[in-house]
């Protein structure tokens, strides 16, 4: 069996490095093969830009190889696929090479777009691109006071993100010593200050403490650089002196140039992972249409069991196990304090109160994540 996967970030590393391990024999026997291709050499640690944003981490700290972090069996190529030809199971790549397969994994993710919302991209900073993270790192660092704006558009990667960059620089500018000159305004598009109920609450609590101002119902219209205020689409506005902002994010130009998926995000069966109407078509990580977390751990889980599935129909000819829905998700809550939701399609999470045993326990999978790509963890 060829297995081709496209994409090289958390998911389709993972899942590469899973069916490397659990099918080691097949591919010395020639009975399986697998390749990755990628947009890009280089493997960056995406969770870790919302520390650049506060100098905490440098930029360099994020990347390393994509081929090192391969297991040996897996046939590795910078070559970005530009066409998909799924009645003929194969893809078309830059350099005009064509691969054939037996069964495709898509892992191509997610990327933001500020461009989406008028003055947006133009008036904001966030923590999504090094580019976009050394640009917040300065205009925090020069911040005086002022209100401060979090604007939240929708879908996102990484779903606790909002509050993280709430509660990051809530402790970033009271160390600085400008806390009381400091109002900071959230907002969220729906009814509540996060997508998952028992995340809401548990985030009105922390607000109420650190006096942080809430506004829900609030979908971003446009941004007015010149008065400094946001325009919703319910005709409420938002005042800013620093607006920072968590884009709605889109899937990968090349799925929407392919007719894979309105909005780069391809139609996926919640359970199998597979391209809705095809067989030997799997969709991982942010680029699936589920309405679950855009997070690393999605992409982790949901790697597992397409590996372990894929495994399976080489060895046994059939799959084994569903993807439970299973997501987990460390939640930043300062400078020292972390919690963390755990979830799945059938058990709501519950956060705890945050403690300084968990933000350590982050900072510690700030370095174990390399080991977490390559499958180890």
């Amino acid at each position: 069996m060829r297995i081709l996967i496209v994409g090289g970030g958390m998911g389709g590393t993972i899942l590469a490095n899973n069916l490397a391990r659990r099918l080691k024999n097949e591919v010395r026997q020639g009975k399986a093969q697998i390749t990755m291709l990628s947009a890009s050499e280089q493997h960056m640690y995406q969770p870790g830009l919302l520390y650049v944003c506060v100098g905490r981490m440098m930029p360099d700290e994020l990347y390393r190889e994509q081929a090192s972090l391969l297991e040996p069996e897996i046939e590795f190529h910078v070559d970005p696929v530009e066409e998909f030809h799924l009645d003929q199971n194969s893809v078309k790549t830059k350099s005009g090479k064509t691969y054939s397969y037996d069964s495709l994994v898509i892992a191509t993710g997610s990327r933001p777009a500020a461009e989406t919302v008028p003055g947006l991209a133009e008036n904001s900073v966030n923590c999504y691109t090094e580019e976009n993270a050394l640009e917040m790192l300065r205009q925090v660092r020069d911040f005086k006071g002022g209100k401060v704006g979090i604007v939240v558009g929708v879908p996102h990667k990484c779903p606790m993100i909002p509050l993280e960059v709430t509660f990051v620089l809530h402790d970033y500018f009271k160390e600085k010593g400008i806390a009381d000159k400091t109002e900071f305004h959230y907002t969220y598009p729906i009814g509540r200050l996060h997508s998952l109920e028992p995340v809401a609450k548990w985030a009105q609590g922390e607000f109420a403490k650190m006096g942080i101002k809430t506004k829900t119902l609030f979908n971003m219209k446009e941004v007015d650089g010149k008065g400094k205020v946001v325009h919703s689409e319910e005709s409420e506005t938002v005042d800013y002196d620093l607006l920072v902002s968590v884009p709605p994010h889109k899937g990968m130009e090349v799925i929407e140039k392919n007719k894979l998926g309105a909005g780069g995000f391809i139609p996926t069966d919640r359970l199998s992972l597979k391209m809705e109407g095809r067989d030997n078509v799997y969709i991982i990580g942010d680029t699936t249409n589920l309405p679950i977390s855009k997070a690393g751990s999605t992409a982790h889980f949901e790697a597992e069991a397409v590996a372990e599935n894929l495994a399976a129909l080489i060895k046994l000819g059939e799959p084994v196990r569903e993807y439970d829905g299973k997501v987990f998700c460390f939640i930043e809550a300062g400078r020292d304090r972390a919690t963390y939701a755990m979830f799945d399609y059938n058990h709501p999470p519950a956060p705890k109160a945050p403690n300084k045993a968990v933000h350590w326990f982050k900072m510690a999978y700030n370095q174990l994540y390399w080991a977490s790509a390559r499958g180890l963890l």
